[in-house]
This record gives structure tokens, C-alpha cells and sequence, in this order.
């Protein structure tokens, strides 16, 4: 048995561990049905069904693409990051740094 100190582990992985020495942890019952279960509703979650169009200024859009590439991802991708982000309540907007 691997202690936290056996593994460079941070501290959510440390708690998971030792939950998992302790036998805190339940075995699931019917795993394949609940490993499909979980995998359709990943599936769901991450399919991009639906388009919508919506109008920016040129100079939103530049500065869209430029954070994009610097991010080494396609544009639309940000944007609907972004979209993602604010709609679950996790975007939080860095300062840009002072040069």
C-alpha cells in the first residue's frame, strides 16, 4: 500500500488516498450500467448541438482572435468557453498586467 508520502501528490489527492486506505470508499454494484450511465451523460454535456450568431464589434472580435491564438485555440472555442464559464457561475475575469 503507497503512502502520500510514496507519491508527489497535492492536498485533494492526499484526502482522496487516505479515504482509500481507510475503506471509506463503497464498491458499485452494477459498475458497467452506471459506467454507461455516466459516460452518455459526459457525452451529452460536451456535444455542441446548437449554433447561435451573434454581432460584436470588429475590434471585440480582433481582440477575441488574439487572446485565441494566444491561447493556441480556435476563436469560437474561447467564446464559447467563455459563454460556459459565466453561465456556471466559474468565470472570473484576471486583471490584465500592468506594463
Amino acid at each position: 500500500m503507497k503512502t502520500n508520502k510514496d507519491l508527489n501528490l497535492n492536498n485533494e489527492e492526499k484526502e482522496l488516498l487516505e479515504s482509500y486506505n481507510k475503506g471509506e470508499w463503497e464498491k458499485i454494484s452494477d459498475h458497467e450500467n452506471e459506467l454507461k450511465k455516466f459516460r452518455e451523460l459526459a457525452g451529452d454535456s460536451l456535444k455542441k448541438d446548437k449554433r447561435i450568431n451573434i454581432r460584436i464589434t470588429n475590434r471585440d472580435l480582433t481582440e477575441i482572435k488574439r487572446k485565441a491564438v494566444h491561447e493556441g485555440i480556435p476563436y469560437q472555442t474561447l467564446v464559447s468557453s467563455i459563454l460556459h464559464k459565466y453561465i456556471n457561475g466559474r468565470f472570473v475575469e484576471k486583471p490584465e498586467p500592468s506594463t
